[in-house]
């Protein structure tokens, strides 16, 4: 890979999880995840985006499929809460250590609970940020799911 690494591939080359790296151009804009699937070709529903929400007042991390929001209600019900809205950028990047559009669930600054979508383990591979815009890295989901010691849920909300 070139350039400089990243926590989230630290965090992967630290467990000796197999993962692979792919780049593309990042052009600007706010669509981080759409962009991914258009650049490198790939199901939208492959391609996972990292949502921090917080849920009773913790910040609680969300990964889900771009071509699908967040359902805040699945989110904290997933996590036993009862209220979920979500994260002020600035209090998501302050604590994932990470730039909005680039937020990886792996390699976070602070350890937050992460919920991910059920969706991901119809997937032999998932793709989801490697922690830079610009920067995905494709890996099984059932490690994905290991390396940040999340759960699994429906919490996927489409149309």
């Amino acid at each position: 890979m070139a350039g400089r690494g990243t926590p989230a591939t630290a965090l992967l080359t630290r467990k000796k999880i197999d993962h692979t790296l792919h780049s593309y151009e990042h052009a600007g804009g706010a669509a981080y995840g759409q962009e991914a699937v258009d650049a490198l070709g790939l199901a939208a529903g492959r391609v996972f985006k990292t949502l921090v929400a917080e849920v009773d007042g913790n910040l609680t991390v969300g990964v889900v499929p771009v071509d699908a929001t967040l359902d805040l209600k699945a989110l904290a019900a997933a996590v036993g809460g009862k209220k979920a809205r979500m994260a002020e950028v600035a209090d998501a990047e302050r604590a994932t250590g990470y730039v909005a559009g680039g937020i990886s669930p792996l390699g976070q600054k602070k350890r937050l609970p992460v919920v991910v979508d059920a969706s991901a383990t119809s997937w032999n591979t998932v793709f989801c940020s490697a922690g830079r815009r610009g920067l995905e890295v494709e890996l099984a989901p059932g490690d994905l799911i290991a390396a940040v010691d999340a759960r699994t849920a429906p919490i996927a909300a489409r149309g």
